[in-house]
């Protein structure tokens, strides 16, 4: 358990290093257009090398399938709600839906972690990394865009504690009923995760970066991708 609780902080740390990061100094529009394309593109790897072809190789494409729809409704609902409660308090929702998915495929990640441990396959390095590193963008980007519609950095902070915390939590409850998943369970929550993240990255993260970015963040996009998917190949995801 200690374990989990170790690179599941590790991974997590990410979130609070970006709200921090936002609170120090200001970013640009362009520089947080690149950073939310480059993560844009990691998770995209993500998606593709350690969430869907990891289910499909422990449950089948069923597990992957439902899962999907699952990850995928529970974000588009929750960006809704949140849309919602924003119109209804006279603000906007900025930064608010990267961190609805951050939440989202973050809880499923942290708890494929947990089940790595438990299984004796150990850290996937590239599923550590690529966590880590698309964390921080969504959180640099959603805490900016929080921090420039008038959200106080207290409240930042603990939004992202908050999600942090929870993220934890998921890879000690990962590591906790690993005995008991089965490759069913496994897919589906590989493809609950990858579901929220698709969602997300055309919803939000993408049309983001590209409004900031502008023509760099299709090559930003690459980058990302190319650097998450070369850690999960060497990591054998």
């Amino acid at each position: 358990m200690l374990e989990a609780l170790l690179w599941g902080g590790i991974a997590a740390s990410s979130l609070m290093l970006g709200a921090v990061l936002a609170i120090a100094r200001s970013w640009s529009d362009r520089t947080i257009g690149i950073v939310l394309a480059f993560g844009a593109g990691a998770l995209v790897a993500s998606v593709s090398f350690e969430l869907a072809e990891a289910g499909f190789e422990e449950g089948g494409p069923l597990g992957v399938g439902v899962g999907l729809a699952i990850g995928a409704l529970a974000y588009f609902t929750a960006d809704r709600l949140v849309e919602r409660w924003s119109g209804r308090r006279g603000g906007g929702a900025a930064g608010l839906p990267l961190a609805i998915g951050a939440l989202l495929d973050g809880v499923p990640e942290q708890a494929v972690l947990g089940i790595g441990l438990a299984t004796g396959g150990g850290v996937s390095l590239a599923l550590l990394v690529s966590i880590f590193v698309s964390n921080l963008p969504e959180s640099i980007g959603s805490s900016a865009d929080m921090l420039r519609d008038g959200r106080s950095k207290r409240f930042v902070l603990l939004l992202w504690s908050g999600v942090a915390v929870v993220s934890v939590i998921a890879a000690l409850a990962g590591r906790a009923v690993a005995d008991a998943a089965s490759g069913f369970a496994v897919a589906l929550v590989d493809g609950i995760a990858a579901g929220a993240l698709l969602v997300m990255l055309i919803d939000a993260m993408i049309p983001e970066a590209r409004e900031k970015a502008r023509e760099s963040a299709g090559l930003a996009t690459v980058v990302g991708f190319a650097v998450a998917a070369g850690l999960s190949l060497m990591g054998g995801g």
